[in-house]
């Protein structure tokens, strides 16, 4: 079944709608992951000085600094995961559009 003209440019369209309001979301996405990064970090750095202070032979320290402050790392670590997800939709995204252009280009040209 041969799409026309119209449907295929409105799918043109709607995808190309879809990437620049993609493109504002991996913004977002890839903001919240910064944070989330940094909190993680300082956190982990407060929680080691603090071990050390305390004493914990410096074999321990990482690993138990990490463990106390495991419910960031999942944050940050979740927010990876939706940066990438996000990029990864939005390159799918310019896939589909990339093949609905290249459907136009040969509709026209028959």
């Amino acid at each position: 079944m041969a799409l026309d003209m119209i449907d295929i440019g409105q799918a043109i369209y709607e995808t190309s709608k879809r990437i620049e309001k993609g493109v504002n979301e991996l913004y977002k996405y890839a903001k919240a992951y910064a944070e989330a990064e940094k909190d993680y970090r300082l956190a982990l750095a407060r929680e080691i000085i603090s071990l050390r202070d305390a004493g914990l032979p410096a074999t321990l320290i990482n690993d138990v600094a990490r463990g106390n402050i495991s419910d960031l790392k999942y944050k940050r670590d979740l927010a990876e995961v939706s940066y990438k997800t996000a990029r990864d939709m939005l390159e799918a995204l310019e896939a589909e559009l990339s093949g609905l252009q290249s459907i136009y280009k040969n509709q026209k040209e028959i």
